[in-house]
């Protein structure tokens, strides 16, 4: 007979299963099934834009098939352009790098052909360093030096200057490039400078003392005595173009005096500026330029 006064439980109850109702709030819920879009329509819809953009890009792959052989072709230009363009651009530069040089050389050259023209310059004017010049002297028929010498002589004795024959070392008319002009220049070669240098102070005293400049009577002509000479230092060629020069800056800029000495020339604005000595063209023309 069992007892009444006990509970029934079970006697291990760990190792039972947990039999537990859930709660109330928890529910379980039923998703809704998926709709399936694979239907024959977008199958058809797929098939068809597979078609369109076939037939699209079949003619583009057909012209880019045609253009293909063109377009390598150009490519192929294109490289050879570069390679061209990068070999004148290496010889540009070598070309340049060459003018450089060359330029530098030129440059050289020419203050070392300044130099040597300035070498040539001195000697000229070392060689004629005693000589002066009877300019616009009629011509005899027959003419010898014995001739000049004579007419040399002559005018020294009329501004009086009284040179003899042995003061003269040498003497010479120079062929005149018109030959239509029958007057030309008479060289006379002194034997000093000094001897020169006085002949050419008495032929400015002359002309400044008597308003009769000299002419061809005072060197012994009996026939077209009138014929005005003119007396003045030898210049060398570029002497004579300087002097030229120079003689038009004075007349231009109002420069006082203008005058050679043992071939070279100068001027001089007036007495109280500084004497300048021309020694280029160049230096005219700043001359002229300055205000």
């Amino acid at each position: 007979m069992e007892d009444m006064s006990k509970s029934l439980s079970e006697s291990n109850i760990p190792g039972q299963t947990d039999q537990r109702t859930p709660p109330n709030f928890v529910f379980q819920r039923s998703k809704r099934p998926r709709e399936c879009y694979c239907d024959s329509d977008f199958l058809d819809f797929k098939e068809e834009v597979k078609t369109l953009i076939s037939s699209l890009m079949s003619p583009q792959q057909e012209e880019l098939k045609k253009i293909y052989p063109t377009l390598m072709a150009i490519k192929s230009t294109n490289d050879n352009i570069e390679v061209a363009m990068a070999s004148l651009s290496a010889q540009n530069e070598e070309l340049k790098r060459k003018i450089q040089q060359l330029e530098i050389q030129s440059t050289k050259d020419r203050n070392y052909i300044t130099i040597l023209e300035d070498k040539i310059e001195d000697l000229q004017r070392g060689s004629r360093r005693a000589n002066f010049e009877i300019k616009n002297v009629p011509k005899l028929v027959k003419e010898s030096k014995e001739e000049l010498i004579k007419m040399a002589i002559s005018l020294s004795n009329e501004i009086g200057s009284n040179i003899s024959h042995t003061d003269i070392s040498d003497i010479f008319r120079v062929q005149n490039k018109r030959a239509k002009t029958k007057n030309s220049t008479i060289v006379v070669e002194m034997s000093s400078t000094i001897l020169k240098a006085n002949f050419l102070k008495k032929s400015r005293d002359f002309n400044k003392k008597h308003n009769e400049k000299l002419c061809a009577k005072h060197l012994g002509f009996k026939t077209e005595e009138s014929t005005p000479v003119y007396v003045s230092e030898q210049l060398t060629v570029k002497g004579a173009r300087l002097h030229f020069l120079a003689r038009d800056l004075a007349k231009s800029k109002g420069y006082k005096y203008c005058w050679t000495a043992y071939g070279k020339i100068y001027v001089k604005k007036d007495d109280n500026f500084p004497t300048i000595a021309i020694s280029s063209e160049s230096q005219v023309h700043n001359l002229l330029q300055l205000k």
